[in-house]
């Protein structure tokens, strides 16, 4: 269920981006983040970056296949942690990537690991790629971190969707034990604005799982905030820190989160 426009997802790039480069001013890019410790926060940076340029030579080339990321045009950043050359370098991404994906148009044929082979596809995912790692950077800064409503809401459905891509096709990933039948997982913010359904239902069958948005009962809730559940349900934060509470078999909400993977 995509919920935002092409050009909403082209615009998202860019303000992402900016608003990673807010959070990094200032801040000690040498630091470990916490949520990614095997990254320090400039490598983070670098990371969200690369990614938006290797998936923006994959559209502006209508790649048919994929590409190493060496072969990428300035892919990697400025060497260092110089915050002003990696600051001018994260602004020259944001323009090239919302140009590049909005240039190219939704539905431009390109390379990608899904079953969506689109430019459009691509332009969602660095949606979402670039605003769960500027959670990560803000955690790592230790500064606030918030998300608009119908982005956090549209992340949730595409790791959903991730999550059951995973499953159909990666049987040997934990997510393919995401399975049995007569438990379900509810997802429910508790400050959505109006018209914004952000409720879902997780349902698990004998085969794997379904989802929905929705309200229902459920064998175990996680409910909070949108942001905080947006977290949670990532694991950026523990189910303990106070932003969500979950109620029925915590068991079963846990025993998703340490399986639920991006491939």
């Amino acid at each position: 269920m995509t919920t935002l426009s092409h050009d909403r997802y082209c615009d998202e790039v860019t303000h992402q981006l900016d608003l990673l480069r807010t959070t990094l001013a200032g801040a000690d890019l040498s630091v470990t983040v916490p949520t990614c410790p095997d990254w320090t926060l400039g490598q983070l940076a670098r990371h969200m970056g690369g990614a938006v340029r290797w998936s923006g030579h994959l559209v502006a080339t209508r790649a048919e296949r994929n590409v190493a990321d060496e072969a990428v045009p300035n892919a990697t950043g400025p060497e260092g942690d110089d915050p002003a050359a990696l600051d001018d370098w994260l602004a020259g991404t944001a323009e090239f990537g919302a140009r590049t994906f909005r240039d190219a148009g939704a539905g431009a044929a390109v390379w990608s690991w899904t079953e969506d082979h689109t430019a459009g596809f691509w332009a969602r995912r660095m949606t979402h790629e670039l605003a769960i790692h500027r959670a990560d950077a803000a955690i790592a800064a230790g500064v606030a971190y918030e998300v608009a409503p119908e982005v956090a809401a549209d992340a949730i459905d595409e790791w959903l969707e991730i999550v059951q891509f995973v499953q159909r096709v990666s049987p040997e990933d934990s997510a393919s034990e995401l399975k049995g039948a007569g438990r379900s997982i509810h997802l429910h913010a508790t400050d959505a604005p109006a018209g914004l359904d952000a409720e879902w239902l997780i349902e698990f069958g004998d085969d794997g799982f379904t989802w929905r948005r929705g309200h229902a009962k459920a064998t175990v809730a996680l409910r909070g905030p949108l942001t905080e559940v947006l977290l949670a349900f990532y694991r950026r934060r523990p189910l303990d820190a106070g932003g969500v509470e979950v109620l029925g078999e915590r068991e079963l909400l846990d025993f998703w989160l340490e399986r639920a993977t991006f491939g």
